[in-house]
């Protein structure tokens, strides 16, 4: 097939056409099973019958509405997602990146605002991923994203990830916010420790800083709770969502309270497509079977299960040596003779029927379906084990 979009993308030598749940089958009728989730995006598997309703439902309603105007799903969605965390607050936009563009954005005008013109500085994290827009690219802790975009926006700080004393060093009075991914994604599925998130919320405070948690990936069920902060004892002043936030339909969202909301004034920042009615009626619905706890018990069964038995594919292969993560947000570690190849093991998956992501050169990500079931898993697995003494032969 002739390619007509811009060479920044290297697609796989197949093109999907059709899915359900975990599976899906390219032009040519060729069956896949999905242990990567549209990259942690298709939360409840591909055509979800609940989500299809719901967008069925509401583009026989309304499709766009500006931003004049507020609509019923974007209030109910909201709603749910204040009642269910630490929010008081919700912004809608379209993406990850448009997300945690919105809280920096918030965040440096919260400094200036309550603090005054020296209170701009944001401190990430080394390795860190927060988006592909100019701002989010210099804020994420990685050149090769960003170093062919210069000049960058400045005031920004990365320090090593889970380094109590490195953040120490480097907050200060200037400091309006810290970001942080609960678990790096992009750098390999690293979680934080308790200890440095704890340490983070404990030094934003002292030095009037807001902390920012970036939940784009790990946010929604993916941890076995609806975001990971939960598992941390702490709160964030802000968080940023999307991916598996609508299910599969763009959106995301930042959440925060009413100390920091009223900065975002009238005129202050906007999206033009943020808050759509299809997007929120859908997210609304996937919200839903989300945070209902036998899903968020299952995705914790399920991730205890899918990193037992890739432990024991890593040990039979010898191509893991280290499995990581927290429900089915997964990283495999590969071993010190098989580092910088976890590409080419994604490619061999994808010949043996299997799609699965990479974390960096040296992880293989897995992020299926919060509903995997045992039948798919298997499946994949066994296909994953075909692939790998294949590529190892």
């Amino acid at each position: 097939m002739q390619n007509y979009l811009t060479p920044n993308f290297s697609f796989a030598p197949m093109i999907p056409e059709r899915a359900l749940g975990s599976r899906v089958w390219d032009t040519e009728g060729r069956e896949y099973i999905d242990l990567s989730g549209g990259i942690a995006v298709n939360a409840l598997g591909h055509c979800h019958p609940d989500l299809v309703a719901a967008l069925a439902e509401q583009s026989q309603k309304l499709w766009h509405i500006s931003n004049i105007y507020t609509t019923k799903p974007a209030q109910e969605l909201a709603q749910k997602l204040v009642e269910h965390t630490f929010a008081d607050k919700v912004f809608f936009c379209n993406s990850g990146a448009e997300a945690n563009e919105a809280a920096l954005k918030l965040a440096r005008k919260y400094g200036r605002d309550h603090f005054g013109g020296h209170k701009t500085e944001i401190i990430s994290c080394l390795n860190s991923f927060h988006g592909r827009t100019l701002f989010t690219v210099s804020v994420g802790g990685q050149p090769k994203y960003s170093k062919d975009y210069a000049p960058l926006p400045q005031g920004i700080t990365h320090v090593p990830f889970n380094d109590i004393a490195a953040l120490e060093a480097a907050i200060s009075e200037n400091t309006c916010a810290v970001i942080i991914e609960p678990i790096q994604g992009e750098s390999g599925i690293l979680p934080a420790t308790q200890e440095y998130l704890q340490a983070a919320r404990r030094l934003c405070d002292e030095h009037g800083a807001l902390l920012i948690l970036d939940e784009v990936q790990t946010g929604m069920g993916h941890t076995g709770k609806l975001f990971a902060y939960e598992h941390y004892g702490i709160t964030p002043d802000i968080l940023s969502s999307a991916k598996a936030l609508g299910g599969g339909f763009p959106i995301g969202a930042i959440l925060t309270t009413d100390k920091i909301a009223p900065t975002f004034g009238p005129g202050t920042h906007g999206s033009t497509f943020g808050g759509n009615p299809m997007a929120c009626a859908v997210g609304s619905r996937a919200f839903d079977i989300i945070n209902a706890p036998e899903t968020l018990a299952y995705v914790e069964k399920q991730g205890q299960k899918l990193q037992t038995t890739l432990r024991e594919l890593g040990e039979k292969t010898g191509v893991f040596k280290e499995v990581r993560g927290m429900g089915l947000l997964i990283g495999c570690v590969l071993s010190d003779k098989y580092q910088g190849r976890a590409s080419e093991i994604t490619a061999a998956a994808l010949k043996h029927g299997l799609m699965v992501l990479v974390a960096g050169a040296d992880v293989m990500r897995f992020a299926p379906s919060l509903l995997l079931n045992d039948e798919d898993m298997a499946e994949g697995l066994k296909r994953l084990e075909a692939a790998l003494t294949e590529w190892i032969a």
